[in-house]
């Protein structure tokens, strides 16, 4: 069992996958949760490359990030998450990834079994905006 309060205290930085621009979309305020309770935030978009949001850099892949992330939190479907979730396994020791979290309804349940075993904290289908209030 991943001990959540433990997680969110060890986070300092989230490279968030699937950022939107669109405030109606939940991507957009759980971003906006994390800045507000002082987590680094690197958006990642491919069709807001170059754009800023919520003062935020985005990025077009999580190869792009420039910084090292504690955490990538995937808000895509449970398929494409399955992709980011094996990025996040190669680039664990260049990005120093711990955690892979997947959002409410996203459960790569293989990918995150490939995460475990790679050495990640791995959560799914839950949402860091709820959990970490």
């Amino acid at each position: 069992m991943v001990d959540i309060r433990a997680m969110a205290k060890r986070t300092k930085t989230i490279a968030l996958i699937g950022a939107s621009n669109k405030p109606e979309r939940a991507s957009y305020h759980v971003m906006e949760f994390l800045l507000a309770k002082g987590y680094g935030v690197h958006p990642v978009n491919p069709g807001l490359a170059g754009q800023t949001l919520l003062g935020q850099t985005v990025y077009a892949s999580l190869a792009e990030v420039p910084a090292p992330v504690d955490m990538v939190d995937i808000f895509r479907n449970t398929e494409d998450a399955a992709t980011v979730v094996d990025e996040a396994i190669a680039l664990k020791d260049a990005l120093q990834i711990k955690t892979i979290w997947c959002q409410l309804g996203v459960t790569p349940r293989e990918a995150g079994a490939r995460a475990e075993a790679a050495g990640l904290t791995f959560v799914m289908n839950r949402c860091p905006a709820i959990d970490w209030r």
